[in-house]
């Protein structure tokens, strides 16, 4: 593990950069969403499928994600990540030449592909960079830069794309996306380039198990009681935060507001308010276990809220659960991975896995949304909650 005086600033801007990219590709789902149901006369259910698909990759791969890094290395694994994201921003371009859902589809698992070998390396990376007592506040620089990105690529594909949202043609992303092709084949060289050293948890070298003594004696990463909790909270986590970030555009759609795209953008200020918070008071004046209580508390009123004020006004809550889960993640990654010692990579891979939440709560929020409307499918957020909550308050302690 690299010592606390050791001088990480270039990791942290670089790794930023990188958590960066990975809002920005998981932004493109908040435009797409409603430009496919508009240009291919598809139900919610059928267009929030690009999400469902994007974040189905991380059941798939987050595994083989894991044994790369063990293989190859965190900085070429990042590179491969580019790699594999470039492919899937090219296929989008003859999914718009053909007007084809299965061929976006296809597009978007490419890119969820990416997004999980880049997620499976800068995720542990930040975690295990500096003092674990202090990985939430790392975790919440990160979060500024990924979560300014999310609404950063649909107001980037508005204005070069120059048309209101219900104007745009599927033909009309092509120019776009040959920009970021170009960008994201630049940043895989960078990181093969960059001075970025290789990292490794307490406990996690064969000869230093006895740094870790919780678990020396362990077998399998299934005897962690508090990672496997932590992983469906996780689960549950990047679902309702999906939803908080990628459904507002859609939501000012459906309530015909004017210029719905921008409503993308109040949800990341949410966020990035909480991460401002993190910074400040992680760990000096608040325990990152303390955050996560307090989050989730206000993301269960948050909730309540949306569903129950007129549709005009609950829009604007979707940012106070957006505001919630800013210290969600970065409190989930470093309690579910105390203590892994040599099985830190292994239990890392489980959490990208529970990414796949991504998929799943956006997917049941397009049916609810075709079924009671789209207020009432944000009922679905209340026990997400609910259960982060459980392990904010007794989960995470479970040895």
């Amino acid at each position: 593990m690299i010592r606390k005086e050791q001088n990480y600033l270039f990791p942290l801007f670089f790794i930023g950069v990188m958590f960066f990219t990975i809002g920005f590709a998981l932004g493109i789902n908040s435009y797409l969403v409603p430009l496919l149901e508009n240009a291919l006369q598809i139900s919610s259910g059928e267009s929030y499928l690009v999400i469902a698909t994007t974040f189905s990759a991380f059941l798939i791969f987050g595994y083989p994600a894991s044994i790369l890094i063990i293989r190859i290395g965190y900085k070429k694994t990042m590179a491969v990540s580019f790699l594999i994201f470039a492919l899937g921003f090219y296929l989008f371009i003859p999914s718009a030449n053909s007007e084809s859902l299965g061929l976006f589809l296809v597009a978007s698992f490419f890119c969820g592909m990416g997004n999980t070998f880049l997620q499976a390396t800068v995720n542990p990376y930040i975690t295990i960079l500096g003092p674990v007592e202090s990985a939430a506040r790392r975790i919440s620089i990160m979060g500024i830069c990924n979560k300014l990105a999310w609404p950063a690529a649909p107001l980037f594909l508005a204005a070069v794309i120059g048309k209101e949202i219900g104007d745009v043609q599927l033909q009309d992303i092509k120019l776009p996306f040959i920009w970021i092709i170009g960008i994201f084949l630049l940043l895989g060289i960078l990181a093969l380039l960059a001075p970025l050293p290789e990292v490794k948890a307490v406990g996690e070298d064969e000869q230093k198990q006895d740094d870790c003594p919780y678990a020396a004696h362990k077998t399998s990463i299934w005897q962690f009681p508090h990672l496997l909790l932590g992983c469906l909270a996780l689960f549950l986590y990047v679902g309702v935060e999906t939803l908080a970030l990628a459904t507002t555009v859609d939501y000012a759609t459906s309530l015909g507001l004017s210029d719905p795209q921008q409503y993308a953008l109040y949800p990341s200020i949410g966020l990035v308010i909480g991460y401002v918070c993190g910074i400040l008071l992680i760990p000096r004046f608040l325990k990152q276990e303390t955050a996560l209580k307090i989050c989730a508390w206000l993301a269960v009123v948050g909730s309540l809220l949306i569903v129950l004020t007129p549709p005009a006004l609950s829009i604007w809550f979707v940012s106070v659960i957006a505001l919630a889960c800013s210290l969600m993640w970065p409190a989930l990654w470093p309690l579910a991975m105390a203590d892994l010692g040599r099985f830190t990579k292994k239990g890392s891979s489980l959490l990208v896995i529970a990414i796949v939440g991504g998929a799943v709560i956006p997917t049941l929020f397009g049916l609810l949304k075709d079924a009671v409307g789209m207020q009432n499918a944000y009922w679905i957020c209340v026990p997400c909650y609910l259960y982060i909550l459980y392990y904010a308050l007794i989960g995470y302690k479970k040895r």
